[in-house]
Formats: C-alpha cells, structure tokens, sequence
C-alpha cells in the first residue's frame, strides 16, 4: 500500500472497528463525494472482519448499500439543483473553450433518456464512474423511483464482490486494492482516450467549417 493510502486506511479501520455498522455505512457515503475515501479499502476489511466473526454478512452487505444510496442520492439532489439550465448556460458561455456546443447537451440528455437506466446500473459497477454517474441522472431528472432501484442492484453487486474478496482472503484483505487499480487505471485511460476523440473531433469540424467559409 502507497504510503499516501496508508493513513486513510488506519483511520478506515478505527472508523469500522469504532463505529460498526453506521461507520460502514458512513464510509461509504463518504466515498461516494471524497474520491479518496476508496470501498476498495473499507469493503475488504469490513469482509475481513465477517471472517473473525466480528461482524456479520448481512448487517456488512446492508450497511454498505445503504451507504451507497445515501451517496448517490446526494450526488443525484446536487445534478438536480444545479439543473439543465445551469448547464446550458454554461456552454453558451465557456463551451468553446471546452469545445461544447449546446447542441451537445441535446445529445447527452437523449442519450440519458435512451440509456440512464443501464448507465446508473452499469456506472455502478465501474470504478470512477461509479460515483460521477449520480450527477448526470440529476440533471436529467432521471425519474427517482428507477434510480434508487438500479443504484441499489448495481451497488448492491459491486460492494458484494469487495466484501467477499475481504472475506476470502482474510489477512491478505488489502492486496484487493492492488487489483482494482488496475481496474480504475484502464477505466481513467479510456476515459481520457474519449475525450481527447471528442476534441479531436471538434477541432477538424471547426477546420471544415473555417474553409467552407473563406
């Protein structure tokens, strides 16, 4: 463990040893607004203490996934308040210093009206997405019965798998972190490789438009 994680984990366990169950819950919240605050440290060793008998599957399980629904429904109120509007005028303002055109807010709110169903279960399934994807659903007014559904199932199955590598691999509960970097490094190179498309993208219509013109 990077000697940056290692006062985060110290505090993780005094707040999981501490607290219980609300500290899981509370953790998980936590991790859903401070991104370094990572489940892949809380989880693991929350499954780890199921296997010493402290705590148990169920009370983990719960505790973790309500936490996740408290976070994204935070996320979620925050997209909500700041509203479409807010980010239309945005655009009109800063968009072309971000090559963003209104009309690209067209498209992602389609997009959420064709897919936000399967981005909110699937988001949370994706490290750095999982978390992000609250605020896009907000902004839509993604209707919030079909939201908590589909964020609790993804969640749900993603604080399952972290809990039950801690549970599996007991003492060596930390090396779960190890491996889901690897996972979170492919996921921000991805999304990295998306956007430099996108402005690549922008910039040659700009080029077209530019010689179409002269």
């Amino acid at each position: 463990m990077s000697h940056l994680l290692a006062p985060i984990a110290e505090w993780i366990r005094e707040v999981v040893e501490g607290l219980g169950y609300a500290g899981i819950a509370f953790l998980i919240v936590l991790e859903n607004l401070v991104p370094p605050i990572p489940s892949e440290l809380v989880l693991p060793f929350a499954g780890y203490l199921i296997d010493r008998g402290v705590y148990s599957p169920v009370g983990v399980f719960t505790a973790a996934t309500t936490g996740s629904l408290v976070g994204a429904l935070i996320l979620y109120g925050l997209g909500a308040w700041f509203g479409e509007d807010r980010v239309r005028a945005f655009v009109r303002r800063f968009g072309r210093w971000l090559f963003l055109r209104e009309a690209d807010v067209d498209r992602a709110e389609q997009w959420f009206i064709r897919h936000g169903a399967k981005a909110v279960l699937f988001g949370r399934l994706v490290p750095v997405v999982r978390s992000l994807v609250s605020l896009p659903a907000g902004v839509a007014r993604m209707p919030l019965l079909p939201f908590v559904l589909f964020t609790a199932v993804g969640s749900g199955a993603w604080n399952a798998i972290l809990i039950g590598f801690g549970w599996y691999l007991g003492t060596r509960w930390e090396t779960v972190l190890e491996y889901i970097s690897l996972l979170e490094y492919a996921t921000i190179a991805l999304i990295a490789l998306f956007v430099l498309r996108f402005v690549w993208r922008r910039v040659q219509a700009r080029r077209v438009s530019r010689s179409r013109t002269a």
